[in-house]
């Protein structure tokens, strides 16, 4: 018996769960009042998404050396990820703009 057909669904739906988390960053991109607020929709959203891209790209590689590769990948990213999120957050702080804090709406 072929666990091919599992192995697809759960890639699909791994997949369609990382455009999600995606999507949910860029909306938060968009929607959110302050560079602070979106560097956090955005760092947190685009790990989780590109984690659960590269768990679904993953099972689909047969390899386990491929899988490896994507892994190191995935964690490359996530360090790049978080230099450039405090760089910008720090450029900003030393430009003295103030985080949003929700008065005066």
């Amino acid at each position: 018996m072929s666990w091919q057909w599992v192995v697809d669904g759960v890639s699909y739906v791994l997949f369609a769960a990382s455009g999600f988390f995606f999507l949910a960053g860029s909306v938060g991109l968009v929607r959110f009042p302050d560079v602070y607020t979106r560097l956090h929709a955005l760092t947190k959203s685009d790990n989780l998404g590109l984690g659960l891209a590269v768990a679904g790209l993953s099972l689909q590689s047969g390899s386990w050396i491929v899988a490896l590769k994507l892994l190191l990948t995935w964690m490359i990213v996530i360090v790049a990820g978080a230099t450039a999120c405090y760089l910008v957050a720090n450029s900003a702080r030393d430009s003295e703009i103030e985080p949003w804090t929700g008065e005066g709406r």
